[in-house]
């Protein structure tokens, strides 16, 4: 029987730690194709996993190096490109953590390289030593690295406490209070501090900055399901292992990928997606995997 090729084995390893580090699904597929015409050329790897890992990292990191700029420029708010995800994906929260829309915001916020330890830390548990191989540095310049970027993310992580069970009753809740106008009935389901974040890549529109509070957002939400959302077709999924509405018009056309954090019965997070760009491929399943090396 013919062995399976590793870089198959490992594809969803390898597509999660790149699109972690570029928060792009089009830019995480990219980098695989490039590591994987990389490894279709290597000879004598003794460990193809480790192999595959540290190119993958490093081409992720240089890749994020030349498109920083495009999204420096980019018209309004920039959100990562939605992933459709296993419900399962949900329930690990570790997972869910990592590749929600508040961290991989968060993670924006770091330089590559300090996104690249961040993620292959924290995330995928690789120790110093490992990622200093990876990405050709000194284990203490690693260390260094580590710790910045983890005190950076713990000054603005969010809170995170996702309870799948409860999520399709708040969203239900949410979208008939938000259809029928009771701005009292949506405040209920909204946490105070609330966060709401549009993104139309200058296409289509949407608010050009994030909208804060319950009260706003309700207003916002009201007047966006009044004047807008007339006839939409609405489904539930999971998206970047959390929540989310998928809404279309009659052509069938997607128009806008809305990912909900809710936290104690409560909506505290908003994100909605309408770029066309980056709903081309929010169709395609993915597989993603942060399961540790096993000991050598």
């Amino acid at each position: 029987m013919t062995e399976p090729d590793p870089f198959t084995t490992f594809r969803p390893l390898l597509f999660t730690i790149a699109y972690q580090i570029l928060g792009s699904a089009t830019d995480a597929e990219d980098v695989l194709q490039d590591s994987y015409l990389r490894w279709r050329d290597a000879t004598d790897v003794t460990h193809p996993r480790a192999y595959l890992v540290q190119i993958v990292t490093r081409r992720s990191i240089n890749h994020l190096r030349t498109i920083r700029r495009r999204r420096e420029d980019y018209v309004g708010t920039w959100l990562p490109e939605p992933i459709r995800t296993t419900p399962e994906a949900g329930h690990d929260v570790v997972l869910a953590e990592s590749v929600s829309m508040a961290m991989l915001l968060v993670l924006e916020s770091l330089g590559p390289t300090e996104r690249a330890v961040f993620v292959l830390a924290e995330v995928f548990g690789y120790s110093h030593a490992e990622i200093a191989t990876m990405i050709d540095k000194s284990e203490v310049a690693v260390r260094q690295i580590a710790h910045r970027a983890r005190t950076h993310v713990a000054a603005r992580r969010r809170r995170f406490r996702h309870d799948s069970d409860t999520s399709r009753a708040v969203i239900s809740r949410f979208l008939s209070a938000a259809a029928t106008g009771d701005i009292s009935a949506l405040m209920a389901v909204l946490a105070p501090d609330v966060i709401q974040i549009s993104d139309g890549g200058g296409q289509v529109s949407a608010a050009r900055r994030p909208i804060h509070g319950a009260e706003p957002v309700a207003r916002f939400l009201i007047g966006l399901a009044q004047n807008a959302m007339a006839g939409a077709s609405v489904e539930f999924g999971s998206v970047n292992a959390m929540p989310a509405v998928l809404a279309g018009f009659g052509d069938g056309d997607l128009d806008t990928v809305l990912v909900v954090e809710i936290a104690d019965d409560r909506i505290t997070g908003l994100y909605a997606i309408r770029n066309p760009d980056k709903l081309r491929f929010v169709d395609v399943a993915r597989t993603l995997d942060i399961t540790a090396d096993p000991p050598a």
